[in-house]
């Protein structure tokens, strides 16, 4: 596998698992980016913590894609200027496989 491929399966990885950890708590819960990262990360130790920025960016692809905001002290953010700590919700009237959205 190329580091190319291995990067976007990997980023399909976090956009999994941040849509499946959302949908796992309340519709108005947020995680925060190491929550995914931990999640795809298959090794011991704190390995996960490589997995940090790519989790942000899958986030930011998510938000673009009209399924979750990113937001900091509860407040939603533009994805692009957020600095420092987020948290991660879906996004208002995202549809959820609870509400009948296909997986």
């Amino acid at each position: 596998m190329t580091s190319a491929s291995h990067r976007e399966t990997t980023g399909r990885d976090l956009e999994q698992a941040i849509l499946k950890l959302l949908d796992q708590r309340g519709p108005t819960a947020t995680i925060c980016p190491s929550d995914p990262a931990r999640e795809v990360y298959a090794g011991d130790g704190d390995g996960w913590r490589d997995l940090m920025e790519p989790a942000r960016r899958a986030a930011r692809r998510l938000v673009t894609a009209g399924e979750v905001e990113i937001t900091q002290r509860g407040h939603t953010v533009d994805p692009g200027g957020a600095r420092g700590p987020i948290r991660i919700r879906r996004a208002r009237g995202a549809k959820t496989p609870g509400d009948g959205a296909s997986e």
